[in-house]
Formats: structure tokens, sequence, C-alpha cells
């Protein structure tokens, strides 16, 4: 197995095939890492025709680069996977995404958020396939030492993840809370003029993948205020995986995550900081709040292991490879 992709820097472990450098793109309301120049597409013909791969997998088929480049290029089956939900102004007007997206073996979305846009815009059907995660990593890693009723933060700071709505709740939390503020982002500096004064908030920059898990280990509530924009709601999953209580925007893709069951979460309207502020301070006033939903979204958690998930990617690769549809 190879993974291809843009890659700022060395290529990180081993088996990983940088194409270049990547360039930060606006999409979606976010800023999305693409690599869509000339050497990017000439390093992606090379690596095809140096591998010679018996099923390719692309992720976001249609994100300009080294994915569009193999939907062109590429002699192997090719199963891809969607991921995008709301709206895409490159579906309606970039002629030829529909040839392109009939490239493929195999189409697969991530939420029913994601069917409905990559149907509406390129046809077709659609394998649904949730993400996955590795949940024994969450559940052994030693939890981040805390000084206090601690909220974390783990998005990108721009516009669409909300961190302003935090921001404005900040008046509810206890005084001897802590806000853990990770990643950057285009609203870095605004938001921390916004906060300027308080001094329970950390801002923690970019952090990596063990320190991430350790310190969703060691929060006493995860903290997601998504405005819209989220087919599925990863950073969602990966804290109930963690066992750590969410207080979260009430929206279609991260109801999706949490499930019908038992409660997984508190979640409060888009952009309504006092409702936020409630919710934050009900769990980490209230243990047993946080340990009932902290022990149901372990349980959603296990239903998203990855290992199930690959296994369900296996079959889709071996139909793709013996030209059949997908059972």
């Amino acid at each position: 197995m190879r993974v291809l992709g843009p890659c700022d820097g060395a290529p990180p472990e081993v088996g990983i095939i940088p194409l270049g450098n990547s360039i930060p793109t606006a999409a979606n309301g976010s800023m999305a890492p693409v690599a869509p120049d000339p050497s990017n597409a000439l390093r992606t013909i090379a690596a095809l025709r140096d591998e010679a791969f018996d099923v390719i997998h692309l992720h976001e088929p249609i994100a300009p680069g080294c994915t569009v480049t193999t939907l062109v290029c590429a002699n192997a089956p090719m199963v891809g996977t969607f991921h995008a939900a709301g709206t895409s102004a490159s579906y309606r007007w970039v002629p030829g995404l529909r040839w392109l997206a009939g490239r493929l073996a195999i189409r697969c979305a991530v939420s029913e958020d994601a069917v409905e846009l990559a149907q509406g815009g390129l046809g077709g059907e659609y394998v649904l396939l949730h993400n996955g995660i590795d949940v024994e990593r969450f559940a052994k890693a030693d939890p981040w030492p805390t000084e206090g009723p601690t909220v974390l933060f783990l998005s990108r700071h721009e516009e669409r993840k909300g961190l302003d709505v935090l921001i404005d709740a900040l008046p509810a939390l206890p005084d001897d809370a802590r806000v853990w503020v990770a990643s950057d982002g285009p609203d870095t500096a605004q938001l921390k003029r916004a906060a300027a004064g308080d001094g329970r908030v950390e801002w923690l920059g970019r952090i990596d993948e063990e320190e991430k898990i350790r310190r969703l280990r060691g929060a006493h509530v995860l903290c997601a205020p998504s405005l819209r924009g989220e087919s599925f709601g990863m950073i969602l999953l990966e804290a109930m995986a963690a066992e750590t209580p969410i207080v979260a925007s009430d929206l279609p893709g991260y109801r999706k995550v949490i499930g019908q069951g038992e409660p997984a979460a508190l979640l409060v309207s888009p952009g309504d900081a006092a409702a936020m502020g409630v919710a934050l301070r009900k769990v980490l006033d209230d243990p047993g709040l946080g340990a009932s939903l902290a022990a149901a979204g372990n349980v959603r958690a296990a239903t998203f292991s990855m290992d199930r998930l690959a296994g369900r990617y296996v079959e889709l690769y071996r139909s793709a490879i013996a030209g059949v549809p997908p059972v």
C-alpha cells in the first residue's frame, strides 16, 4: 500500500509518496490544502506509472490537484470517497465533472449530507460509509494534567468553526475553569483580542496527534461550536472514544455522529453563545452528567471502529478490481 498526497516537507512515514507542497485554498467556508500546480500533476503521473496500482482510493476525488490528475490518467480501477457537505459552486459551474466522477468504479460518502451534495452535483450512486476511528488508541492514552474544570476547543480558527461563540460564552464558565484552545487560522489574532484579559484561556497553537489525544482524555468537556458545513463530526467521534463529554452545535452532521440512543452530547443552537455557556457550565458543575454523556459516547464510538471500516473498504476494493457492483 502507498499513500500519495501533497506533503509540506519530508514524508512523515515510510510508504508516503509526497507530491509537492500544498496551497491553502478557500472551500466550503474553510481552507483546504490542495496542490493543483503542474509539478504536482507530473509527480502524480510518475507515481501512477511506477507503482502500477491494482486499485486506487481517492478522497475528495473532484478536488483540484492529484485526485483529478489521477481520475484523468489512471488505468487502475478507482474508489472515491466524498466528504464535503453543504454547497459547491464547482459542482454547478465547472464543466466535465460528471465525466470525471464517472471514471470511478465505486463512489462512497461519509455522511448523508455528503451523499446529497455529491449526488446532486455529480449524479451516480453512493455507498454510505461513515468515518472510522482507532478507539483503543484514544481509550488507552494518558490524560493531560488539568488545573481545574477544563474545556477543550480543537478546530481551525475560522468563522465557520465558531470559536467566537465559545469566547462569548466565557462569562458563564466557573472562575476556576480552564479553556484550552488548540490550532490556529486566519481569525486567530482577532479571536485572541476578543479573549484578551481572560487568564483562563490558554492558546496552544498547533499540536501533534499524541498531544491532541491526551488533551481530549484530560479535558472535562469538548466544545464544538461550529456554525455550519459539518458533514461528519470527526472531532466528536474522537472525543467519544476518549470518554470526554461533548457540548456542540445542533448541526445535522453532528446529530448523525451522536445517534439516537442514550444522549452522548448536549446540543445547542448554532451561534447561541448564551445557550453554549449554560450547557458547558452544566457539564462542568455536574460530574454525574459528564460521566453519563461520556459513557454513552464511548458505546457509540465503538460502532465506528477503524477495523470495521477497513474491512468494508477491502470488500469494495475487491468489487472494484473484479468489476462488479458493491454489495
